[in-house]
């Protein structure tokens, strides 16, 4: 199946060099479960022709706020409107989930808990699911219709559904051992608390579970196509 990237930033330049920017982080992640991906970088101005452009649809994670002031988030938020009304999967990760639940009425903020980096434990529907985490912005008022698919001590709102056209993630699956670690070495200093760095870094390697949410979210994308609900 092939699906458009919403790209709502760009990974530093470091970064990029060494593990490459989303659209080569979402490949790897999503493209052994069959899902192919057209990279639209909004963040620039680029956007698609309209919501049925591709069979499906995910919006990348970023270093911006949903909340900031930029003259790519309004007409992004009335894309999605249309993607939802359109009845077009849509799923988000990290910023994408919290412009999506924005987009919708829902409030996104920067958390008064502070940062969550690397390595965090979530309840998923009776499940116990491991992902790596990089934010300090939260949803903290859901929109209306919208049920909590996910959460965690830290998190209440983790991963949310909207009908059955819309899946969001608060944690980073696209973010292994590997690119967690870039980030935490050259990227957290100075931002991020050093306790939360330190013990970040000490669990790194451990197993968590980025392939079974790759699988939940192609299952997810070949399901909605499966409707026929694209043009």
């Amino acid at each position: 199946m092939h699906i458009g990237l919403l790209q709502t930033g760009h990974l530093p330049e470091d970064f990029q060099a060494e593990l490459g920017d989303y659209p080569e982080l979402y490949g790897r992640l999503l493209n052994p479960h069959g899902i192919t991906m057209t990279a639209y970088p909004v963040v620039d101005g680029v956007f698609p022709e309209g919501p049925r452009a591709h069979a499906g649809w995910l919006i990348s994670g970023s270093r911006h706020g949903a909340y900031e002031d930029h003259d790519w988030i309004p007409p992004l938020e009335a894309l999605i409107r249309e993607i939802v009304a359109a009845r077009v999967p849509l799923v988000g990760i990290c910023f994408g989930h919290q412009i999506i639940a924005r987009a919708l009425g829902g409030t996104v903020e920067k958390f008064t808990g502070g940062w969550a980096v690397g390595r965090h434990v979530y309840e998923w529907e009776g499940e116990e699911i491991v992902l790596n985490a990089w934010h300090q912005d939260q949803v903290t008022k859901l929109p209306e219709g919208a049920r909590v698919l996910s959460s965690s001590p830290f998190c209440s709102f983790a991963a949310v559904g909207y009908g059955d056209t819309v899946l969001t993630v608060q944690a980073h699956p696209e973010f292994g051992p590997s690119e967690t670690r870039k980030l935490l070495e050259t990227r957290a200093p100075g931002v991020v608390p050093a306790p939360l760095i330190e013990e970040a870094l000490t669990t790194i390697d451990d197993p968590n579970h980025d392939t079974e949410l790759a699988r939940r979210i192609a299952a997810f994308f070949n399901q909605g196509a499966s409707h026929d609900r694209v043009a």
